[in-house]
């Protein structure tokens, strides 16, 4: 856990509800980058963060007077501990018992989960440690071209020519789940086992849009192999026992436990492969750094619910906020992966763009937020459903939209095929509408066919498309979103 876990806890408010934060660096969790470093202070003391001490000057007198208050709130302590432990047996929260304890965990409206552990030799952690550690696997990328091998990489590279991260065994076939930034760009793939045994890997498929890839194991000995546990992310509580397991900075095999500590934390950050929609992550306090991406975010039963795959800091080490991707999302795209399919995400048929103080009043729009339809694909769910360019989408079902990335992330948690009400400004009016979300795939088909029919003069760039749409919404390069189209 966190340092900060022995502090008095604060209102947690409504799940996935964003508290306003300093603005931070956002990094990803595999290693080899070179990320800045800003001094974090502590907003109580004013001390440095960080490892670094400020000594303050000040006498101590050896008294025997000085010792009496410690040993009574020591004892005091006791007393208060002793009182809780009675109250817990009572209450039948701790049973002890049979030379065994056993910890009960449960929230209010849920089933509860006994974990039975041998109270003389084994704690929690290293009973979980033991059965999920065999399933998490260290993953070193490197390229063809690179002169430096595969098996000789180390985490902190600094030359960019590789990457080491971390995955999870899915079958005994062995196909490997990981990050898509982990394994993107590159074509040889070493992966090391809980017991030291490498093998080479292969390229299956990936979806880069939710930062997620498989890759296979070659000429691997499926009874050496221990699938991991699939659990369900979905019953995740604020405040759960969890332990992240993965190499970080190529330490193989490193574990670290936490909590819990927010749910349906979202972003969008845009990447060498294009939009990434990291929607619905779990947000935790275990220590994620730079070599865990695509590893095993496990729960106090051993079973994954999440897949590591970002951290929030000001040094791009572990500041003790990380995120991983749910693990009912992950497998979803890594069976499509598996089963030769291309993944395909919930398509909307529009072109957006944020709206924002600005260009609302440059444009006399009627909202000052919202996401703004640019253009809409003719035919398209967004068509059909009556939807028309300069509309403003201000709210997707019941939630609020605030932004194009905003709605592109909402739209994620919604499947292909589902009818989804939308409420959007036209003028001064609001309307609500109902949309069928489509597949993007019809969106790659689309593209295909358009480029196939290009003649190299009657097009319009991505450059050309950007420029107009600022044009549009007098954003001037400043909004987020331009010519997002899906």
């Amino acid at each position: 856990m966190s340092e900060n876990d022995s502090q008095c806890p604060q209102d947690a408010g409504n799940a996935g509800e964003t508290q306003q934060q300093p603005r931070v660096q956002v990094e990803s969790t595999s290693a080899g980058s070179n990320i800045p470093y800003v001094q974090a202070y502590d907003t109580q003391t004013g001390q440095p963060l960080g490892g670094q001490q400020v000594v303050n000057k000040h006498t101590v007198v050896k008294t025997k007077t000085k010792k009496l208050p410690i040993f009574i709130t020591a004892l005091a302590g006791c007393a208060c501990g002793a009182l809780l432990v009675i109250a817990l047996i009572m209450s039948g929260t701790l049973d002890i018992g049979g030379g065994k304890n056993a910890v009960t965990a449960g929230a209010s409206g849920s089933s509860t989960q006994k974990i039975t552990i041998d109270s003389e030799d084994t704690t929690l952690a290293e009973a979980v440690s033991a059965k999920a550690l065999p399933s998490v696997v260290s993953i070193t990328a490197t390229s063809s071209g690179s002169q430096t091998n595969a098996l000789s990489q180390s985490a902190d590279d600094s030359n960019n020519s590789g990457s080491v991260g971390s995955g999870v065994v899915l079958d005994t076939e062995g196909h490997i789940l990981t990050n898509n930034h982990v394994v993107d760009g590159y074509d040889q793939y070493v992966v090391t086992m809980d017991d030291g045994t490498t093998y080479e890997a292969e390229f299956v498929g990936n979806d880069a849009s939710s930062d997620l890839a498989v890759i296979k194991l070659k000429d691997a000995d499926a009874s050496k192999l221990t699938p991991i546990e699939i659990g369900d992310s979905s019953k995740l509580n604020v405040g759960e026992w969890v332990m992240a397991i993965g190499s970080p900075f190529g330490n193989e095999q490193s574990v670290s436990t936490g909590i819990v500590s927010a749910l349906y934390r979202s972003t969008a950050m845009s990447s060498t492969s294009g939009n990434t929609i990291y929607a619905n992550m779990i947000q935790t306090d275990a220590a994620i750094n730079p070599g865990n991406s695509g590893g095993a975010l496990v729960n106090d039963n051993g079973e994954l619910v999440g897949i590591n795959s970002l951290i929030e800091s000001y040094s791009g080490s572990s500041s003790g906020v990380g995120f991983a991707i749910p693990v009912n999302y992950a497998k979803n795209i890594a069976d499509q992966i598996i089963d030769g399919k291309t993944p395909v995400h919930p398509y909307m048929g529009a072109t957006l763009s944020s709206v924002n103080a600005l260009n609302a009043r440059t444009n006399k729009l009627s909202t000052d937020s919202g996401a703004y339809v640019a253009s809409v694909v003719e035919d398209g769910p967004a068509a059909k459903a009556g939807i028309q360019e300069g509309d403003v989408i201000t709210k997707l079902g019941d939630d609020e939209i605030t932004s194009a990335d905003g709605l592109i992330i909402a739209l994620r948690s919604h499947e292909v095929g589902e009818k989804v009400e939308i409420t959007l400004m036209r003028g001064k009016e609001e309307k609500k509408v109902t949309v069928e979300l489509g597949s993007d795939e019809e969106l790659r088909s689309q593209q295909q066919d358009d480029s196939a029919t290009d003649t190299g003069n009657g097009g319009i760039t991505d450059e050309q498309l950007r420029q107009y749409l600022e044009e549009l919404l007098g954003q001037q390069g400043q909004g987020q979103g331009n010519g997002q189209g899906f």
